[in-house]
């Protein structure tokens, strides 16, 4: 029976391990230490771009980190999104507790949301012709996995794919930073109706690397901006309705992006994680 079963698997998983090669496993436990040694730290790339979020990373991308980001992303090794999953949920966590501190974060509100508010995890999105080259979405799938992780853990979380490239971008490899932030700039969208879901929940941007910090930056713009108006239509309701004077009260983020740009409850970018980050990035954590 064991032979059988044995068989069944190898034709669905991988025959070796995504990181180091070894047989008969999908990730060996050696492998799954590289992801799991020491807390995930804060990163930044060097440069900066404007407008990034603070990140957190569960390692540096080399080595066995490296080797499994690949074969699930380009190489449909599936079955290695649960345990890059697994460490991205420990990157958003490292973020979450950041922010609940105030330390690189939004602040405690940002971190847990109100009662029964749910983290959302947004992933960046892969142009449409990658997706449809490698057959999925690398970060969604693992945002998904991660997900399903934090709930399990205790941490009300749900991954939401709502954004989505407006225009074509070129291949960021081979592009300098400069080069990713201009080719990026602009380039994504959330979609339609994903602003008023965004609005349920705090936050946290999710990707499976980050080099340049490019497609990060973009996405807080992108989520902002759409949050930002959708606020604004939900104020204009409200004074319609009679509720001017209870909204100025309590202080509405409709009157001046300056406001959003401070706001950091449901619909607030807390922070960003990704599974893995450039190694230089590691050397510039200041916290």
């Amino acid at each position: 029976m064991h032979g059988w079963w044995q068989d069944l698997t190898d034709l669905v998983l991988p025959t070796e391990c995504g990181g180091c090669g070894r047989p008969r496993t999908v990730f060996c436990p050696r492998c799954r230490a590289v992801l799991s040694h020491g807390a995930p730290r804060r990163v930044r790339p060097v440069p900066e771009p404007s407008g990034l979020p603070a990140v957190y990373a569960a390692a540096p991308y080399a080595d066995a980190a490296r080797a499994a980001l690949l074969a699930h992303k380009e190489r449909g090794a599936l079955a290695l999104a649960r345990p890059l999953g697994t460490a991205l949920a420990g990157a958003v966590r490292a973020g979450l507790r950041a922010a609940a501190t105030g330390a690189g974060g939004a602040g405690a509100g940002a971190a847990s949301g109100a009662a029964g508010e749910a983290v959302l995890l947004v992933p960046v999105p892969s142009a449409r012709r990658a997706v449809r080259a490698r057959g999925h979405d690398p970060a969604r799938r693992i945002a998904l996995a991660a997900a399903g992780g934090l709930r399990r853990s205790g941490t009300p979380a749900r991954a939401l794919a709502v954004l989505r490239q407006r225009r074509v971008v070129a291949d960021q490899s081979g592009l300098t930073s400069r080069q990713r932030l201009e080719n990026l700039a602009g380039a994504l969208e959330v979609t339609a109706g994903g602003a008023r879901l965004l609005l349920s929940g705090p936050v946290v941007l999710v990707d499976d690397v980050m080099t340049t910090g490019a497609s990060l930056a973009e996405a807080t713009r992108a989520v902002t901006t759409a949050v930002y108006t959708a606020r604004g239509r939900e104020g204009m309701r409200k004074r319609k309705s009679g509720s001017r004077q209870k909204e100025r009260k309590e202080g509405n983020s409709m009157y001046g992006a300056p406001e959003m740009a401070g706001v950091h409850g449901a619909g607030g970018v807390v922070c960003a994680a990704v599974v893995a980050a450039s190694p230089d990035s590691f050397g510039m954590d200041r916290n």
